[in-house]
């Protein structure tokens, strides 16, 4: 069965929270060691880095609100939502 984000939306209580760990890219051109991860997700396993617009967007179409970004002491971050 596939996994979608409609399931975890149906799932959760209505005060839960979704918690996404991944490495947040920066907007515009400037240097991350993500985006070159990026590439190599796009060509190999047909994944990809986000921005954080990019996740509110995503989390958004799913019938979830971004409410926050917590930065973390290691390449990725944590990403927190909750229903819309």
């Amino acid at each position: 069965m596939r996994h979608h984000p409609w399931h975890c939306h149906r799932a959760m209580k209505p005060d839960g929270k979704v918690l996404i760990v991944e490495m947040i890219l920066p907007e515009g051109d400037e240097p991350h060691p993500g985006k070159l991860l990026d590439m190599m997700m796009l060509c190999a396993p047909g994944g990809q880095e986000r921005t954080s617009s990019e996740y509110e967007a995503l989390l958004a179409a799913s019938g979830f609100r971004m409410t926050r970004v917590v930065p973390t002491q290691s390449a990725v971050n944590v990403v927190e939502a909750v229903r819309a």
